[in-house]
């Protein structure tokens, strides 16, 4: 939910228009994350982890959170037909050089799953021009679970494939485990254990493991422990298949033919992009670098992360519990400045505007309270830095007030270091 919702602040109208909550509820793309600038966007966007749901996975698994409610096929009484994975258990599809067809996807994951039973089954081939998906609801005996599985292919050692098999930082996304290896191939393979909703307002868990190949053949396989991704009440404590078992069925090599066949995407980059690079970031770390150097010093930074050419945090401890500061850098957002700024907000001499607010936190947790200070250059350079009273924006408050008081993040704010960060 965004703070949109709950106050109506001239100030928070503003900042929402900048802020982009697509991390609050994982509703759309991984991926619980705080707020990191785009580059031409013009906004800042709530940053969740894209290893969780990112690229083209992201469209397969929106698609899948829908069609595990809608049965594919039915008997004349419209009751959802069901199967037995058993009686499923031969040959995985071979495809036919056409692409990839929603049956052949369904019929690879029945011939990889343990002796079950299965209904609610849905997909889409590579006919429809997206990564092609598959999904059903599984059911062993213990109750019944959405699994779905998307395949596409990545740019071996681009930025999609090493979001893909980076583990979620906790500070954003709330997760049990996670863990990232090399297979023996080259291949990466990532187990990734979580929840549907970052704040655990429901049970429902998430459970995914990633493998990307030494060639870029991507697959991705998702469970829930309901019978649907959201909607559904918990039918069983944990998502049926271990993280063993998911582990066999992603790095089954029935799903390398079927990737093969996907058509050839002319739009996707031939050179893999520069690690940490940015046409208009100054960079994460040295980001880090001028944030920290700028810390009262009556508090120690206990954790930090500069990834992002225009985002970074540090968590600070003064003694009396953890506080989550956020820094957003962005240039040339002078183009946007009365979309940001207006007449109520400060002016300095230099005529760098400066807006402040107090409030709830951007997700939704209880307790939990945001205080920021947006500023804006003349020539267009707007850095905004917020400070939460917890050690993350998923977990719940750990003190009163944030560590840093207002002047503190106004004086970061204005310091002429940024200016120096060219």
């Amino acid at each position: 939910m965004s703070v949109d919702d709950q106050y109506n602040d001239p100030f928070e109208d503003r900042l929402s228009a900048a802020l982009q909550a697509t991390g609050s509820d994982f509703d759309t793309d991984r991926p619980a994350l705080a707020a990191a600038g785009t580059a031409r966007g013009r906004r800042l966007r709530a940053r969740r982890n894209v290893a969780v749901v990112g690229g083209a996975a992201a469209v397969a698994l929106a698609c899948v959170s829908g069609a595990l409610l809608v049965a594919n096929g039915g008997d004349a009484d419209g009751a959802p037909r069901t199967s037995s994975v058993a009686a499923s258990r031969t040959a995985a599809a071979t495809p036919s050089g056409d692409g990839v067809t929603a049956e052949q996807l369904l019929t690879t994951l029945k011939s990889l799953l343990p002796e079950g039973m299965t209904s609610k089954e849905t997909g889409s081939g590579t006919e429809g021009g997206a990564a092609p998906y598959a999904s059903l609801v599984y059911d062993d005996g213990r109750g019944a679970a959405a699994i779905g599985v998307n395949l596409d292919r990545v740019e071996p050692g681009g930025g999609q494939a090493r979001e893909l098999s980076e583990c979620p930082d906790k500070r954003f996304t709330n997760h049990d485990e996670c863990s990232v290896r090399r297979l023996p191939n080259g291949s990466v393979l990532k187990l990734y254990q979580g929840y549907e909703y970052p704040d655990r307002r429901v049970e429902t868990k998430l459970w995914r493991a990633d493998l990307i190949t030494a060639s870029g053949q991507y697959v991705s396989l998702t469970e829930w422990n309901a019978p649907a991704e959201k909607g559904e009440a918990v039918t069983r404590p944990q998502p049926p298949l271990s993280p063993a078992q998911l582990e066999t069925v992603v790095t089954a090599h029935a799903w390398l033919p079927l990737v093969d066949a996907l058509p050839e995407d002319g739009t996707k980059p031939t050179t893999a992009p520069v690690p940490g690079g940015s046409d208009d970031g100054i960079g994460g770390q040295r980001l880090i670098v001028v944030l920290t150097r700028l810390m009262p010093k009556d508090v120690k930074v206990v954790d930090k992360s500069g990834e992002d050419s225009q985002y970074g945090y540090v968590v600070v401890d003064d003694g009396k519990g953890e506080s989550f500061v956020q820094i957003n850098v962005q240039p040339d957002m002078n183009d946007v400045r009365d979309q940001l700024f207006d007449a109520s907000d400060e002016t300095l001499p230099d005529g760098t505007r400066v807006a402040t607010h107090q409030g709830p936190g951007e997700k939704g947790m209880d307790g939990v309270v945001m205080w920021t200070v947006d500023t804006i250059r003349p020539d267009g350079r707007r850095i905004v830095i917020s400070a939460f009273n917890a050690g993350s924006q998923v977990t719940p408050a750990t003190r009163t007030d944030p560590a840093l008081t207002m002047d503190e993040l106004r004086r970061i704010a204005l310091s002429p270091e940024w200016e120096a960060l060219d």
